[in-house]
């Protein structure tokens, strides 16, 4: 088959959303497709590199972009609003399909060459788009409003819609009206899990400082307010007074960084943390190796790819409850679920569970072994085959 992706967020930024569309394009070609990704042109110089997915690299149609300075690193680039750019290159390309990563910019475009080619629109659901609106300050609450409904309207124009969770597919099936639940199908993100298992890791004690025995707590991923990284670093430090050897290692860079420094010299935890910084994502996957436990309090995910790449590597891991998570976790057998709960009880909740791990080595042990045991189960190459069965069941015959 020849299949267009459509995205807005793209290499060389790196997100959950830019490992699954790159995942899902090297995967398609490593099949025999011929796939075309659509999305925004990168900055000047900037290296389109891969982040770890096996496969040959698609082709490109890059839309003219603009930087967002205040919300978003370099590396971020937003399309220019034109809902027939690309139309003549990707009508030459002769698709057989076209699948959207976003509903907005390029969604309305690849909602536009669907209908101009007549080939089927296939839609993934990576974000809860509601869970952002803070950012647009006193107008959150109308944003989020506008944005519930243009999302019905969007998953009605779909011919199928993906949903990397039964949690997310649950919320859509109850939004896109009677008769259409059936469109809804649950195909989570996979990782390349043998590449995570062959993963050289940093040495972080080494690198911090930090003495042999300590146990670290690492947690990965964009630094921002909707990831509630304020909630990790209040357990971690309440945690420490019931096993000082406790140290957390915060792998990934984001808005919420230079607060999260000064919240670490201020309480005293300085010396107990370790940065990375914004790192390439093969990078950030060798320093999360490294730790003892992974820790997950992100309250906006719709899969969390971070888990299935954590007990990939062999981690257990301890999560605030939520969409996506018991998708991801076996309670109690590679992981420990918290409930959600509010701020300070929820602090310690989570702070009792990584004391309770870190002075339980053996039960960590075995949690690791049945982690890494059952990674497969996450493999890239059985989610891309997932997609394409999905693909064949829409498409029309070959033309």
């Amino acid at each position: 088959m020849r299949i267009v992706l459509t995205t807005e967020s793209y290499l060389p930024y790196v997100s959950g959303v830019t490992v699954s569309v790159d995942a899902l394009a090297r995967g398609l070609g490593a099949m025999g497709h011929e796939v075309l990704v659509v999305a925004p042109r990168p900055a000047i110089g900037a290296p389109v590199e891969p982040v770890g997915s096996p496969g040959p690299s698609p082709r490109h149609v890059w839309l003219p972009s603009y930087r967002l300075p205040a919300v978003a690193p370099p590396s971020y680039r937003m399309p220019w609003p034109n809902p027939w750019a690309a139309a003549r290159e990707v009508s030459a390309f002769g698709p057989d399909l076209v699948h959207a990563h976003s509903p907005f910019v390029t969604g309305v475009l690849a909602r536009r060459l669907a209908r101009l080619v007549g080939i089927p629109l296939v839609f993934t659901h990576h974000t809860r788009f509601a869970d952002y609106a803070h950012y647009t300050g006193p107008l959150a609450g109308a944003t989020g409003r506008l944005t519930d409904a243009y999302l019905r309207g969007f998953w009605r124009a779909c011919t199928a819609i993906v949903a990397p969770s039964e949690d997310l597919a649950e919320e859509i099936r109850a939004g896109i009206g009677p008769g259409r639940e059936g469109r809804v199908h649950v195909v989570p993100t996979g990782v390349d899990v043998a590449a995570i298992r062959a993963l050289t890791s940093i040495d972080s004690r080494r690198a911090a400082g930090w003495p042999p025995e300590s146990v670290v707590v690492a947690s990965l991923g964009r630094l921002a307010p909707e990831k509630s990284p304020e909630i990790l670093f209040d357990a971690v430090a309440l945690a420490a007074t019931q096993d000082p050897r406790l140290r957390l290692l915060v792998v990934g860079g984001g808005p919420s960084e230079a607060g999260l420094r000064a919240r670490a010299a201020s309480s005293g935890l300085a010396a107990r943390v370790l940065f990375t910084g914004s790192l390439s994502r093969p990078a950030a996957l060798a320093w999360m190796a490294d730790a003892d436990l992974l820790l997950f309090t992100s309250r906006t995910e719709t899969q969390g790819l971070v888990l299935a790449e954590g007990l990939s590597a062999g981690l257990p891991a301890i999560a605030v409850d939520g969409p996506g998570v018991r998708d991801s976790i076996r309670d109690g057998v590679d992981g420990i679920i918290v409930p959600h709960l509010p701020p300070g009880s929820l602090v310690d909740r989570l702070s009792d569970t990584i004391a309770r791990l870190a002075q339980d080595r053996a039960g960590r042990s075995a949690m690791a072994k049945r982690a890494g045991a059952d990674a497969d189960r996450f493999a890239v190459e059985r989610r891309v085959a997932q997609v394409e069965a999905l693909y064949r069941s829409i498409a029309g015959p070959r033309r």
